[in-house]
């Protein structure tokens, strides 16, 4: 079983995981459907306010936090090699870092950079916006799953 500050570190990864999982998740459920109701030029103004307000210390800390804790709970599982959970927790690890962290980072964050350099009511803004809304959605929901997934399978190390 895992125990002491190894426990504490997965407690953590589950928690961090699970609540971007739940950040993730409301932007798939209701978020960008709402967006995508709007006009393009209110979608594309709101959009690119919420990416600003995205990049401050309360969701980055959990974001990128997320991201170190699943790393370290890589390098400690490589290193301690528990009998039990050893799959779970490298599993956990990778969906997120991959699946989350490295996704955003590959799908999301390029297509927020491209709409941020449109003006939300040049023709170019309102052209992109319904493919911006169709792909984001599409990787942020891989994103939702693979946190989920990585909240799951720390859980299932930990019984």
């Amino acid at each position: 079983m895992i125990d002491g500050p190894f426990f504490v570190l997965v407690v953590a990864g589950v928690l961090g995981t699970g609540l971007m999982a739940g950040v993730f998740g409301a932007f798939s459920l209701f978020v960008m459907r709402g967006l995508a109701a709007l006009p393009p030029v209110q979608g594309v103004a709101a959009m690119n306010a919420i990416i600003v307000a995205a990049v401050r210390p309360a969701f980055m800390t959990v974001f990128t936090g997320s991201a170190v804790l699943s790393a370290m709970i890589a390098v400690v599982t490589f290193v301690v090699w528990p009998d039990e959970g050893k799959l779970e927790l490298l599993l956990g690890s990778a969906l997120y870092l991959v699946g989350s962290f490295g996704l955003t980072v590959v799908a999301n964050v390029p297509r927020n950079a491209r709409l941020a350099r449109l003006s939300p009511d040049a023709p170019e803004a309102a052209a992109y916006w319904p493919t911006y809304v169709r792909e984001w959605t599409y990787w942020n929901h891989v994103r939702a799953v693979a946190a989920t997934a990585a909240a799951l399978v720390y859980v299932l190390a930990l019984t």
